[in-house]
């Protein structure tokens, strides 16, 4: 792993947390948290190695806390594993009052990534 590359990979994502990404406990969906970090992940990914990245799995994901509606996320994707072709990247989703300094990860789960050519296959990652 070259620590310039990941350096520059890095991805951060900023989000509302509105009513129509919460469920009837007026907390952030499940789902649509998982959605958010999968598109960090393969944005991270793709950053990283400028290749076709596709996520092969997900792995380890904790929900720590509950994400309430009406407030700000952050994801933070970070590449922690390059393998041949595939790699892992570490997704962190930090939530923040609006209206405070309040900041706590309430979100964490890892993705691998994989490298692939025009036919869908596996390819070194450079």
């Amino acid at each position: 792993m070259k620590a310039d590359k990941i350096q520059a990979s890095i991805t951060k994502v900023t989000k509302a947390v509105f009513p129509n990404t919460t469920n009837h406990y007026d907390t952030l969906f499940g789902g649509t948290a998982l959605q958010w970090m999968d598109e960090v992940a393969f944005i991270t990914a793709t950053r990283y190695s400028r290749q076709k990245m596709v996520t092969v799995s997900s792995d380890k994901i904790d929900f720590n806390t509950a994400i309430p509606a009406g407030t700000i996320v952050e994801l933070v994707g970070t590449v922690i594993r390059v393998g041949n072709t595939s790699m892992d990247v570490q997704v962190d989703v930090f939530t923040e009052e609006m209206y405070s300094e309040s900041r706590e990860k309430s979100i964490s789960g890892r993705f691998t990534m994989v490298a692939i050519d025009d036919n869908k296959n596996p390819v070194a990652i450079l």
